[in-house]
């Protein structure tokens, strides 16, 4: 049987201190028995994850809005969206093609925001539309790191919207199995014909994925000959989820 994590049953200890009541980084050292510094120092990291505040007037402790959120049905899409906006813009002009931020709601992608081609194409925005998560770059790449959304996806059954699009759980795992050890998503032709797209997660401290950035656009132009994504769009996307993961941490 493997050990118990030291950190994090002081750090339990320090959220039910303050279930109870407001306290001083030296209450809380006295009250468990720790080091002032060691109680500083999970404090401190308790307030980066939104799990704790600390009243600039008093000095004292509170639990945060994040224990909060623990009950609540995920991380704030406008937060995450209002976080996005500027690296989604850039990343529709360095790829020249359309970016969608989505989220899973439902078993499916929630698309939270919706750049449009920067060309003069006609062009109908998605903004609030729910896509197919095991047809689409953004679900797959959602689903890799949602095992339990993957798993009811797989038990309730494939639509297919194309003739390439996926219809049994053993490609829909092998896939999924793919997009966590490169790091990104891909689907060809699998939402709709023509249309390819690549997507990469965006976390949140800790590495929890709350969301996922993508492209679309044209087969021939987001895959090679061997429809496989272009290098150079994979590390727009690559980059540009990164950054925005970076903010959001």
């Amino acid at each position: 049987m493997p050990g118990l994590i030291q950190s994090i049953e002081r750090s339990s200890a320090v959220l039910r201190l303050l279930a109870a009541d407001r306290l001083r980084v030296g209450e809380v050292a006295e009250a468990l028995d720790l080091p002032k510094s060691t109680a500083h120092s999970i404090l401190r990291t308790l307030e980066h994850v939104g799990f704790v505040e600390q009243d600039p007037r008093t000095t004292r402790y509170r639990l945060g809005r994040g224990v909060l959120d623990l009950g609540s049905a995920g991380f704030d899409v406008n937060e995450l969206r209002g976080r996005a906006l500027n690296w989604a813009d850039a990343l529709a002009a360095r790829s020249g093609q359309e970016v969608r931020i989505g989220v899973l709601r439902d078993r499916q992608v929630l698309v939270v925001h919706h750049v449009f081609r920067p060309d003069d194409s006609a062009q109908s925005m998605d903004t609030g539309r729910l896509l197919p998560a095991h047809a689409t770059a953004l679900g797959k790449t959602l689903l890799a790191y949602h095992p339990t959304v993957a798993s009811a996806v797989a038990r309730e059954g494939f639509d297919a919207y194309t003739r390439r699009t996926l219809t049994n759980r053993q490609d829909l795992a092998r896939q999924l199995g793919e997009t966590r050890a490169r790091g990104w998503g891909l689907a060809v032709e699998e939402w709709r014909a023509g249309q390819a797209a690549i997507a990469a997660p965006l976390r949140t401290s800790g590495g929890l994925v709350v969301g996922a950035i993508g492209i679309a656009g044209p087969v021939e132009t987001v895959c090679d000959t061997r429809r496989q994504a272009r290098q150079a769009l994979v590390e727009h996307v690559v980059g540009g989820a990164r950054s925005i993961s970076r903010d959001l941490a």
